[in-house]
């Protein structure tokens, strides 16, 4: 292997991470533009053991997507629909209690909810929403509402962030999810989801919501517009956010999926993409715990070689996903957790049941 990395002109990144020295902006732009993939995993691979051994997590959770209607009607998201269009829908407390008390017999151990940015829904639906869940599953761990929807939660309560996420936590709030992030380049946003709550506000939430002791996830959605520069800023952004607050768990970046999108035209991304953005997200943010290989949007058999590529995490049953789903996603809406662990082995890896900061199960 050292001679494919001589020969994929990665050796000196080689020695930075044997010595434990940061990557920079170019180090990054190299290992995205290699064609060496099997030199590029091995070098994530080596970080990913390094943190995580051959440990493979997954959990047992079920989405709640409450609404997809949305202000914000980001050009790249097929799921965010106006209240009058064809396909726009929203749960009420009744249908999202049916659906908690649905799954009562198993053991499920986290609660995923997001969903669009709603223009009439009031804030007390919101908090409702998480007091009825943790009063039908009191043991359950609730990880609700990006970072957007925090600051659109915090201008329905008349609230400031830290206000908001500590009546939020009150009602049953334990941890957020990282989607919003999109990617934070101000030239994309302006392009693509002008209306969305800038990058820069999104690391506010949520270095407000480590600061209250809150963790959190982070993502970036790749495969659009976006340069392999832009790409690297974000993962910086991260980094450095990381270095200030330390309440991020797990990073997961989002292959973009065009169907039924304003961005119809752009070809899905391919298995080296995905392979890619796992490994060079492993390389760059060394300061991240875990890297999620996120199976509904990448595929079982990519998400399975991604294991080998950085990822130490597939998420989990998931049931239910809506949102990668109406943008064409193609994978099927839940896994039962053999099924799962008989995709972590057959890599050759070990499965873990994790709870949502990653307690073993």
């Amino acid at each position: 292997m050292i001679d494919s990395l001589e020969q994929a002109g990665l050796a000196d990144i080689h020695q930075k991470i044997l010595n434990g020295q940061r990557l920079n902006a170019e180090d990054g732009k190299r290992l995205y533009e290699t064609h060496h993939l099997p030199a590029l995993g091995y070098l994530a691979n080596l970080v990913r053991e390094q943190k995580n051994g051959n440990i493979a997590y997954y959990i047992y959770n079920q989405h709640i997507n409450y609404s997809n209607i949305c202000t914000n009607l980001c050009r790249f998201c097929a799921f965010g629909k106006e209240k009058e269009a064809p396909g726009s829908y929203e749960m009420s407390l009744q249908e999202i209690e049916e659906k908690i008390k649905e799954r009562l017999g198993e053991p499920i151990s986290e609660v995923h909810i997001v969903g669009g940015i709603h223009p009439d829904l009031p804030y007390t639906y919101y908090t409702d929403m998480l007091r009825l869940i943790k009063r039908i599953r009191p043991g359950i761990h609730i990880q609700a509402f990006t970072c957007v929807e925090i600051a659109h939660l915090a201008e329905l309560a008349g609230m400031s962030i830290e206000e908001t996420l500590k009546d939020l936590t009150d009602a049953g709030l334990d941890s957020i999810p990282g989607g919003g992030a999109e990617v934070f380049s101000t030239r994309i946003r302006e392009k693509l989801c002008p209306e969305k709550l800038p990058g820069g506000k999104w690391l506010e939430v949520a270095k407000t919501a480590h600061r209250l002791g809150i963790k959190s996830n982070a993502t970036m959605l790749y495969g659009h517009i976006e340069t392999v520069e832009e790409r690297i800023e974000h993962l910086i952004a991260l980094r450095e956010a990381q270095d200030e607050t330390g309440g991020f768990m797990c990073f997961i970046p989002l292959a973009f999926h065009p169907k039924n999108t304003g961005l119809e035209e752009i070809a899905p991304t391919g298995g080296i993409d995905d392979l890619k953005n796992i490994a060079v997200s492993r390389l760059m943010l060394d300061n991240f715990p875990h890297i999620k290989a996120y199976w509904v949007m990448l595929g079982p058999k990519v998400a399975q070689i991604a294991l080998w590529y950085g990822a130490d995490d597939l998420d989990g049953t998931v049931l239910e996903e809506k949102i990668t789903h109406m943008a064409g996603g193609e994978t099927a809406q839940a896994m039962t957790r053999k099924e799962i662990e008989k995709l972590i082995k057959a890599s050759g890896r070990e499965p873990v049941e994790r709870d949502t900061l990653y307690n073993h199960l």
